[in-house]
């Protein structure tokens, strides 16, 4: 089978492949030149096992995620499940906004999914899951068989399992940042997300909720110090 490549960066690839006959998508981690072979094995094998652990710990809270066929430390890969018809959150949000469809329709849509966001944040930090890289570019809107479309948390390559509220606020602030920057047009979103996470994690919320406070005060004085 042929490689078609979805995504490149500087961290690895994605592309269609196969796994044990099935079609699949194929995550896979670059080596790094300016690292000593041994350390840039060790490094990457550290975070494919965070990836896949943190895979498998959303499956179990219920969080919809790729399904993780398997994994080759050796090779560097992870074999996932793909989503064919599936679009980003980030290009389905965009679309609402821009669409000229009925506008408390799409308001009504995208209240939903920013619930949904905020409960499944929610879950993670209240199970001290942090994702390292919330953005729209890493959610899919998955369709269902009953023409709805399912949330899916994709790309948990930077995730990490952590109970420090510093960094669930650092997570709340990398996404509040790329939905500012992404869709300035839907300006209640965020808001919308925070109400929903404060209500799933009741837990710890609150001290999480008080250092993304600290966080973005310390972002705001360094864009005005510059």
């Amino acid at each position: 089978m042929s490689c078609q490549v979805i995504k490149q960066g500087a961290e690895g690839k994605l592309y269609i492949g196969e796994y044990k006959g099935e079609k699949c998508l194929v995550k896979e981690r670059f080596q790094k030149k300016y690292r000593h072979p041994e350390l840039d094995a060790q490094l990457t094998k550290e975070r494919i096992r965070a990836e896949v652990k943190a895979i498998g710990k959303c499956a179990g809270l219920g969080i919809r995620t790729p399904k993780v066929f398997g994994h080759d430390l050796n090779d560097r890969k992870i074999y996932m499940e793909y989503f064919e018809e599936a679009e980003t959150a980030k290009d389905y949000i965009n679309r609402l906004i821009s669409s000229e469809e009925d506008a408390v329709e799409a308001e009504k849509k995208l209240e939903e999914l920013a619930m949904n966001i905020g409960k499944i944040l929610g879950k993670m930090h209240e199970n001290n899951l942090i994702h390292g890289d919330l953005t729209t570019s890493n959610m899919l809107m998955v369709p269902r068989e009953d023409g709805q479309k399912e949330l899916v948390m994709i790309d948990f390559g930077l995730s990490k399992g952590n109970n420090n509220n510093e960094a669930k606020g650092v997570d709340l602030y990398v996404l509040e940042r790329a939905l500012l920057s992404t869709h300035s047009g839907a300006p209640k979103l965020f808001s919308a997300i925070m109400r929903a996470y404060k209500e799933e994690n009741r837990k710890n919320s609150e001290s999480a909720v008080a250092k993304y406070e600290e966080v973005r005060a310390r972002g705001r004085k360094r864009t005005m110090v510059g």
